[in-house]
């Protein structure tokens, strides 16, 4: 099944899941349509961290509405294996969290075709998820990363294209100052930073079934020779990464030592905690002409199309009201802490990465996060250690850092 690029949404699942026996589903449910509402549902999500908020909003549901929201516990690491229990044997819930169009395939029987509710149409640009044109999930909210810089040290016309990026490191590397700074962890050193060459392909998902097919290659796509060079870039004029974790990274660009990192907007809890005295941005990756944010979605509400239509019309008021009524809202801005994935929520005070993330994601005018659908594992398992090569073999190239992203690639989608 070819994937249009609109589904680009959600962060990495590992594709351990098998593919579930499906017993049906449609636009009626399962059992048939009862006509009768709803005496409650049930909801099974993956995020541990808002499990709480997520069952206060359930019991305000039940005291403005009568109907019965149970929220079923997860520990989080063992969430994809209870989920496929529980809808192999009937007892699925009737909200379920999926990260990602990958999984939304494996679970396609599953998955109640959303397409015509009301509140699919506030859905961010390019946010929903999607399978063909049918859409199957709502997104929690978004996230984003990009260039965070240090306004004082930074202007984003410095770093407006690869050339001039380039140049702004070498200038601050001639005054002894760190220009970029990644971290030593998978996703910090290699996942995130490895999107754009993918990212600004016309219809990334595409390209990328073709590299797995053979069809093309990464070293005969002039983005990913740009991307090799970018990185002898940031290899020469930077301190190795492989020495520097996450709180390390954040820590010296807090305290003026780095004037600029690549991450994203969950950076600014920590930047809070380090009472950041400058005004802090985020500018696009400019590789290949690149003007935009990568924006995504974490994980995203179905409703499960094996109930009956009774307990389907219950979730689809439950998902109506988190999303539109005023208290709902605020749960998901205030107590989930989210950046709304839809243009009917205000976000209200928002911290500089997470708004600009909010603006680009209205706008639209976002880039994707490709690494959604790269084969399983492939970043802590092969990108990273052929990142760790490349920063510490100084002769290694960056064509060959690209050849060998290509052997992992291929590798990992045998």
């Amino acid at each position: 099944m070819a994937f249009n690029k609109k589904l680009i949404t959600g962060m990495t699942f590992a594709a351990s899941m098998t593919v579930l026996a499906a017993c049906g589903g449609g636009e009626e449910g399962s059992n048939g349509e009862s006509g009768e509402a709803a005496d409650g549902i049930t909801i099974f999500q993956s995020k541990v961290e808002i499990s709480e908020q997520l069952e206060a909003a359930a019991a305000a549901y039940t005291e403005e509405t009568g109907v019965d929201v149970e929220v079923i516990g997860t520990t989080g690491d063992d969430y994809a294996q209870q989920l496929q229990i529980r809808l192999n044997n009937g007892t699925g819930p009737s909200i379920f969290s999926v990260e990602n169009a990958q999984v939304a395939q494996r679970l396609e029987s599953y998955m109640y075709d959303l397409s015509n509710e009301a509140i699919v149409e506030n859905i961010a640009p390019d946010m929903e998820l999607a399978l063909d044109d049918k859409v199957v999930g709502i997104p929690y909210g978004v996230e984003g990363f990009g260039i965070v810089y240090n306004k004082e040290m930074v202007d984003p016309e410095d770093i407006a294209d690869m050339d001039s990026f380039v140049s702004t490191l070498e200038g601050f590397n001639a005054e002894g100052i760190n220009g970029f700074g990644l971290s030593s962890e998978a996703y910090f050193l290699i996942g995130h930073i490895s999107n754009y060459p993918f990212s600004v392909q016309e219809n990334p998902v595409e390209f990328m079934e073709q590299l797995t097919n053979g069809e093309v290659s990464l070293t005969d796509t002039p983005e990913f020779g740009e991307f090799g060079e970018a990185m002898e870039a940031i290899r020469a004029n930077t301190p190795t990464p492989l020495s520097t974790t996450y709180d390390t990274q954040v820590g010296d660009f807090a305290s003026g030592k780095t004037a600029m990192i690549h991450q994203g907007n969950w950076a600014s809890g920590m930047l809070d905690e380090f009472e950041v005295d400058f005004e802090v941005g985020m500018a696009p990756f400019p590789l290949a002409g690149n003007d935009q944010l990568a924006v995504g979605v974490g994980s995203n509400w179905a409703v499960n199309s094996d109930k009956d239509q009774a307990e389907i019309d219950g979730a689809l008021e439950f998902l109506d009201w988190l999303h539109t009524s005023e208290t709902g809202q605020q749960f998901i801005v205030k107590d989930f802490g989210f950046i709304p994935a839809m243009t009917n929520i205000e976000a209200g005070d928002l911290d500089p990465l997470s708004q600009a993330v909010l603006e680009a994601s209205n706008s639209g005018e976002t880039i994707p996060w490709s690494h959604n659908y790269y084969p399983a594992n492939v970043i802590p398992n092969d990108f990273t250690p052929a990142a760790e090569s490349f920063f510490v073999d100084d002769s290694m190239t960056g064509d060959q850092l690209v050849e060998q992203l290509e052997s992992a690639w291929q590798n990992a989608a045998k």
